[in-house]
């Protein structure tokens, strides 16, 4: 947490009609993913106090290094999840290096999170994630579509005041 001291929860805002998020972000690494009214794009600083973003915890480079070849990855996008927030189905596609998997760490409250093809249309599986779970996609699948349905609340006690915390790592550049 001390991390987040340094580069703290903020509310981004969808491109275009300025909408606020309804989870609050942050990053760790020299590049963070951003969104506001301007659009989607990765930054090297924290688009509130303009401090660069902490590196990343040794512990998710050690994880990273198991499903990832080098080189590391330059992002890793926090995203704080209470009670009511959820993520709409989304590709991870901002990136110019798609090779590497995304590879997301789950932390606090169960999730149910819903992952599909690379057409939005398509079918869709859905499966919960707990804390401490890790999910990686790669390959065909880097493109997929996924997404969190909602928070089961009460079913982790490991964050004050419950919420989840999702730590997702990425490769930005080539």
């Amino acid at each position: 947490m001390e991390k987040l001291k340094q580069a703290p929860l903020y509310r981004p805002a969808m491109p275009g009609s300025a909408k606020p998020f309804s989870v609050e972000e942050s990053n760790f690494g020299t590049m963070g993913w951003v969104s506001d009214k301007d659009g989607y794009r990765y930054q090297p600083a924290h688009p509130v106090t303009s401090a660069p973003w902490p590196a990343i915890p040794e512990a998710l480079l050690e994880l990273w290094s198991e499903i990832n070849p080098q080189p590391e990855p330059e992002c890793c996008l926090v995203n704080f999840y209470r009670t009511n927030a959820k993520m709409g189905l989304h590709q991870d596609r901002d990136e110019k290096d798609v090779s590497a998997a995304v590879i997301g760490v789950s932390l606090g409250d169960e999730a149910l999170f819903r992952i599909g093809g690379t057409a939005r249309a398509g079918k869709t599986v859905s499966l919960p994630l707990g804390s401490g779970d890790v999910i990686a996609f790669g390959g065909s699948a880097r493109l997929a579509y996924h997404g969190i349905d909602r928070i089961r609340p009460g079913t982790s006690h490991l964050l004050p005041g419950g919420g989840r915390i999702s730590l997702t790592l990425r490769r930005v550049s080539v």
